[in-house]
């Protein structure tokens, strides 16, 4: 028997998917909200480290599959490998109901309002197609505030200086320091930085009919076993199915988007839950799959009129993919600083994100979620052993003294780096996989250095008494923080959506996730993410009139 003919599908149950479908139903829309994992919460993996934190492959214990999955990453040398999702090189984020919303930090950042304007700021800059995004702060901002509300955010940008304007506070007070928290405030400010608490999607007190989070170890990277961390899987997904518009269809694997004779989205092709094709139809189609997989979909939906995927005319569709390159420092203490309250993260500073002498943008700094025992074993300074006794006497030693302090560089859109579809490999559905090839720019190394730097000064005005740096590469960057595949603009030569995300080439299909990002910021992206979606789905909510889309 056919599905039943609904307004709006969305792909995707993540954070920008969650809000999107909470937003139609609420609206009176029909949707089917497509999730390619299950509903899962912390008994799957309970306290489970090595299955949460091997590779620091956050949430890869929540999906997807090494069986059923795959990518193929193109090294800087040219050569290609093909990496499972518990593979740091994958560029994971969850596949569950909420997605990474179910297991992620849970910083809530706002994005500043340069961030919107870089090119105007900056200037062009050789070797990167950095932009001025079609929107600005002020734009989002209100969508940002409803995201906060809505979702449930704690913290107090009154102690941010360098925080961007906003018309109402967080709704939560912000989280008390740690011990590593107060350790680094008094160094902070030492140093003339302006050390705050870091804004969290999580309960700091009961909120929304949610228990305030426990502060437990196991945060980053686990479901919360009481449900105080804010996803989408507990805030405005279970409101879209309550209107009864909306249903949610797990363990379903979306193909390809179905296009008619006039270059129009008419729905989806997916494989069930017992891997059986299927077909809905939908008046709008809405892709919330992630900056590599929503780029994937739309790649391997070909058709006459767009034989190099849906919407790709003008080989946008996949390109100028960014992550963030994550700099930083470790130090070493005499004295204990370890105190057991999760989930680490507490303290943070916005001195370098911008206005650096010399450079292009920067980004925030602050301490580093708990790492585990697992995850620490890999943390050594350079020419430690690796294993053996001094490796053991190491992780003794300074496992409850240390302290990690690092940051996401706002990276240079790059042309080169990319989304494509491999030729070859094919996942367990014949499906042609992800195939992610480029580069980072120079400057995001130099900023890198920048900002290492500034981590590492403040470690040592903290009482470290051994210090060293965590620099990336120049690989091609992705992970959780990926966005800008299918970027907004108003032209749609270099771009590949409209300010509202709606598509160039096509007008009843929209793009409402990291893939939207002009840039990513010098932040962890996701309220961005929430934000937009917000701002994509108000705009398809006003012009909605049963059929304009498709006129």
């Amino acid at each position: 028997m056919a599905n039943k003919h609904v307004n709006a599908v969305i792909v995707g149950a993540g954070a920008g998917g969650g809000i999107m479908a909470k937003e139609l139903s609420t609206a009176g829309l029909s949707v089917v909200l497509f999730e390619r994992g299950k509903k899962q919460d912390f008994n799957d993996i309970d306290h489970d480290e090595l299955w949460s934190q091997r590779m620091f492959t956050l949430g890869c214990g929540y999906g997807p599959d090494n069986e059923r999955y795959r990518r193929v990453v193109v090294d800087s040398n040219g050569s290609s490998r093909v990496v499972l999702p518990n593979t740091w090189a994958y560029s994971n984020n969850a596949a569950c109901v909420g997605g990474g919303t179910l297991s992620y930090g849970a910083m809530a950042w706002r994005f500043m309002p340069q961030d919107f304007k870089l090119r105007s700021i900056y200037g062009s800059v050789a070797g990167s197609v950095l932009e001025d995004w079609p929107i600005s702060y002020d734009d989002l901002e209100p969508f940002y505030e409803k995201a906060e509300w809505e979702i449930g955010v704690s913290g107090d940008d009154s102690r941010n200086p360098y925080a961007p304007p906003r018309n109402k506070p967080q709704p939560m007070p912000p989280f008390a320091y740690n011990r590593e928290g107060q350790i680094m405030d008094k160094a902070a400010k030492s140093l003339g930085y302006h050390p705050f608490p870091i804004p969290m999607l999580r309960n700091s007190v009961p909120y929304n009919g949610r228990p305030a989070c426990i502060r437990m170890r196991t945060c980053v990277g686990y479901a919360c076993p009481v449900n105080a961390k804010c996803g989408t899987q507990n805030t405005v997904i279970p409101i879209a199915l309550a209107t009864g518009l909306c249903e949610l269809r797990t363990d379903s694997q979306v193909s390809k988007i179905i296009l008619d004779n006039r270059g129009l989205a008419k729905g989806v092709e997916y494989f069930d839950e017992n891997d059986m094709l299927q077909r809905q139809t939908a008046d709008i189609v809405v892709l919330s799959a992630s900056a590599t997989e929503t780029a994937r979909l739309l790649l391997n939906s070909k058709s006459a009129l767009f034989p190099n995927g849906a919407g790709n005319n003008n080989d946008r569709v996949g390109r100028t993919l960014q992550g963030h390159a994550y700099t930083g420092a470790y130090g070493l203490f005499k004295e204990e600083v370890y105190d057991d309250v999760g989930p680490g993260a507490c303290i943070a500073v916005c001195d370098f994100n911008h206005g650096n002498p010399g450079l292009i943008g920067g980004g925030l700094l602050a301490n580093e979620f708990i790492r585990m025992p697992y995850q620490f074993s890999s943390i050594r300074p350079q020419g430690a052993a690796g294993w053996g006794k001094e490796h053991k006497e190491f992780q003794r030693s300074y496992f409850k003294r240390h302290i990690a302090v690092h940051g996401p560089v706002q990276e240079l859109p790059v042309y080169e780096s990319r989304v494509e579809v491999d030729p070859v490999v094919k996942d367990h559905w014949g499906i042609p996989v992800v195939r992610l090839s480029g580069h980072r720019h120079e400057n995001d190394i130099v900023v890198a250095k920048f900002l290492a730097d500034r981590a590492e000064a403040w470690l040592r005005q903290a009482g470290a008494v051994k210090t060293w740096q965590s620099l990336p590469g120049r690989d091609v960057s992705g992970s959780q923080h990926q966005a800008g595949t299918c970027r907004m603009g108003n032209d749609p030569k270099t771009s590949v959506t409209n300010k509202f995300g709606q598509m160039h080439e096509i007008d009843n299909l929209f793009v409402a996730d990291g893939s939207l990002h002009v840039s990513n910021g010098g932040f962890n992206p996701v309220l961005t993410i929430m934000a937009l979606s917000y701002w994509v789905a108000a705009f398809i909510n006003k012009e909605w009139q049963g059929t304009k889309f498709r006129s």
